[in-house]
């Protein structure tokens, strides 16, 4: 899949592994699942490594192994799964986390704006999500409602300033 991160096309430095296959030289993505089972050894790699959360796992599971990795992936299982807008906030706000925080899955263009705004700053979706439509989603909108993560100020916020 073509991958997007910071708003440009970009290389995949990590290799997703299943469960099962060997680990390879290099950054690797791993599932929650493998990275509890070997953490130790994963971290003492010393190299890049990746994380793969299904919806229903939270950020919050990763523990204090958090700190050490330099990408989240976030799956989107459906467009109308929401969950993993709320896991992408919390990397961000609560868990302080700074490095990648990756969709991959099933999206729309529709959803690329709400997702920057909620930390995501890099796609794995399908041949429509291009660099374009990313920009075409962020300028959508000039004003918005919720406060999010992106520092944005709300439309709320706007108002108060102004009177």
């Amino acid at each position: 899949m073509p991958l997007i991160r910071n708003g440009s096309w970009a290389h995949d430095d990590y290799t997703a592994l299943t469960d099962q296959e060997p680990l390879a030289d290099g950054g690797v993505l791993v599932s929650l699942n493998r990275f509890q089972a070997e953490q130790e050894l994963l971290l003492a790699r010393n190299q890049p490594l990746g994380v793969r959360l299904s919806s229903s796992q939270s950020p919050e599971n990763i523990g204090s192994g958090l700190h050490h990795l330099s990408l989240v992936a976030l799956e989107f299982p459906a467009f109308r799964d929401g969950r993993a807008f709320s896991w992408a906030r919390l990397l961000r706000s609560r868990l302080g986390f700074a490095g990648e925080i990756r969709a991959i899955g099933h999206f729309l263009i529709d959803q690329l704006a709400f997702m920057e705004r909620c930390g995501i700053n890099a796609f794995d979706g399908d041949a429509r999500i291009t660099p374009e439509a990313l920009a075409a989603a962020r300028a959508e909108f000039s004003n918005v409602y919720q406060p999010a993560v992106d520092g944005r100020p709300s439309i709320g916020r706007l108002r108060a300033q102004s009177s």
